[in-house]
């Protein structure tokens, strides 16, 4: 009767576990086809968009092509289905890297922006492991000040193009981060909802998979500096 009832309580768990495996592949998927984290993950192969599609689907590219910035709105969607009125958590992230953009085509530089980057997936994923989650409000300021620098980033892809394929280029990374976020935001519902016996465990498991990302990142980033300083 027991064993029976151990099976029963491991069936249940097993779609949520499910939901958040796809969430991981994509991360990892994501990872693995990014080369290195200083890369500005160009969509035109380096190449500044010229017109209007060329500049909407080089924003739609960029968030997901960068592995570090995929991980991170992942885990911003996450951290959102998470907390009590989570869904202001990627809606500042996201206003914010507009913001981040703006002061790259501006000029205006923000120091060690890929630093900050690589610091802000495996802080973010840090928090998904956690049994209890930083105040909603904390998390959507610590939003707003990362998508800063990952909106600095993108930035870098758009550099010196004219004013059409530019706001194209705002508008597509501008639509993908929110689809992305939204996307985990509901997986993550779905997840809390159904497994009833451990409902944040899958969750946390994919904050352990950010965090790698992260640290990967980082470690990588830090060897380079060092080794450009000698």
């Amino acid at each position: 009767m027991n064993q029976h009832s151990g099976f029963s309580r491991l069936i249940r768990c097993d779609r949520p576990f499910k939901q958040a495996g796809l969430l991981i592949f994509l991360i990892i998927a994501s990872f693995l086809f990014s080369n290195s984290p200083t890369l500005a993950h160009h969509a035109m192969g380096e190449r500044v968009p010229a017109n209007f599609v060329e500049g909407f689907l080089s924003g739609l590219a960029h968030p997901v092509i960068g592995a570090d910035h995929f991980a991170f709105i992942v885990s911003v969607g996450l951290l959102a289905a998470i907390s009590c009125q989570g869904i202001k958590i990627p809606i500042a992230f996201v206003l914010s890297t507009v913001a981040g953009a703006v002061f790259h085509l501006m000029q205006i530089t923000l120091p060690a922006a890929e630093l900050f980057i690589s610091g802000s997936v495996l802080l973010f994923g840090i928090f998904l492991t956690l049994k209890q989650q930083p105040n909603s409000w904390v998390l959507t300021g610590l939003a707003a000040i990362c998508g800063l620098f990952h909106g600095y980033a993108y930035g870098e892809s758009i550099f010196g193009a004219e004013m059409t394929p530019l706001v194209a280029y705002l508008a597509g990374f501008t639509v993908i981060q929110l689809a992305v976020a939204i996307a985990a935001f509901f997986i993550g519902k779905a997840v809390l909802k159904q497994a009833t016996e451990l409902p944040n465990l899958p969750l946390r498991f994919a904050g352990f998979v950010i965090c790698g990302v992260g640290i990967a990142f980082l470690s990588t980033l830090i060897v380079e500096t060092i080794f450009s300083a000698l």
